[in-house]
């Protein structure tokens, strides 16, 4: 496991929902630590219909917001969303960033995140940028147990591989 991950609690249920951010960029050590403490604030106030919300959020490998809920403690309404997509949307505005585009794909390659234009794939394939087992954000994981296993896998591992397979044929 990558020592990124260790920063996720512990405490919270395996099938906590999770969400995750990526930014269109990579933060700067002090953007990092000023979105941290506005997601702190965020989630230590965090409610659904009155009742708090279990919820924790940080910045991951510079680059993708991560929040999770442990609805074991309490269930996250359509309106605690709601104000989770406020805050996000806020800190898009504040630091001149997208957190919303899925159509760029982000790799770990040399200790670094690099975000790939979902189009491009095949050429950076082609073109040795990046390797079959080139490791993937999977950012459609839902769960704490899956962020932990899922999250960052090998290419052809990944969900996408069978559409890049598909498209060179």
């Amino acid at each position: 496991m990558h020592p990124e991950l260790s920063k996720i609690p512990a405490h919270f249920a395996d099938d906590s929902r999770v969400w995750i951010y990526q930014s269109s960029r990579a933060f700067l050590n002090e953007e990092q630590k000023e979105i941290n403490e506005q997601l702190q604030q965020f989630y230590v106030q965090w409610q659904s219909h009155g009742a708090e919300v279990k919820g924790w959020a940080e910045v991951l490998f510079n680059q993708f917001i991560v929040v999770l809920a442990d609805e074991n403690a309490s269930g996250v309404s359509g309106c605690s969303t709601d104000s989770m997509v406020r805050i996000i949307k806020s800190l898009e505005r504040q630091y001149s960033i997208t957190l919303f585009d899925r159509l760029n794909i982000s790799f770990y390659v040399k200790e670094k995140v690099q975000m790939l234009p979902y189009q491009q794939l095949n050429y950076a394939l082609q073109k040795g940028y990046i390797e079959t087992d080139t490791p993937l954000f999977n950012n459609l994981v839902d769960s704490k147990e899956k962020l932990l296993s899922e999250w960052i896998l090998p290419l052809n591992k990944s969900w996408i591989w069978p559409r890049i397979v598909s498209e060179t044929s």
